[in-house]
């Protein structure tokens, strides 16, 4: 190998060394994980599980209303058959209609308080504890 090909090679092997060594700053763990959190929850309600739907009321024109978003309210979506499809949304902002431990079971394993499962149209998730957890840190974010 010549001295030309063996400069480039020294200066990326000892580049990698150094990158892999030092690695990226961190935060604090407590500040890390509880800005995470509350950021991971807010994808998740708002980009994934798109609670505001329900959620959050609607005018007469059927826009959300943002000045009282996920503050629970009536359903713009009715079942095509009868069943015991839910006809409002409660509040799920500041303060959601449970205990924590509630509402990380139903956010985990798709279980209200009552043994079983929401009424429609709510899904029955099935969210990773982080990401439950996640979610409930944004929703009491919003504390309203």
């Amino acid at each position: 190998m010549s001295g030309i090909t063996r400069l480039p090679l020294v200066c990326f092997l000892a580049f990698a060394a150094g990158s892999t060594m030092a690695g990226p700053p961190q935060k604090p763990a407590n500040a890390q994980d509880k800005g995470g959190s509350v950021d991971r929850g807010k994808y998740v309600v708002e980009e994934l599980a798109r609670c505001e739907f329900c959620h959050t009321p609607r005018d007469e024109q059927g826009q959300s209303d943002e000045g009282r978003r996920l503050m629970g309210g009536p359903l713009q979506i009715r079942a095509s058959f009868p069943n015991s499809w839910a006809v409002t949304a409660p509040r799920i902002a500041g303060q959601p209609p449970g205990t924590d431990a509630d509402i990380i079971k139903l956010l985990t394993t798709g279980i209200w308080k009552t043994g079983r499962p929401p009424n429609p149209p709510m899904p029955a998730f099935r969210m990773s504890q982080a990401d439950a957890e996640a979610v409930l840190a944004y929703l009491k974010s919003l504390g309203r």
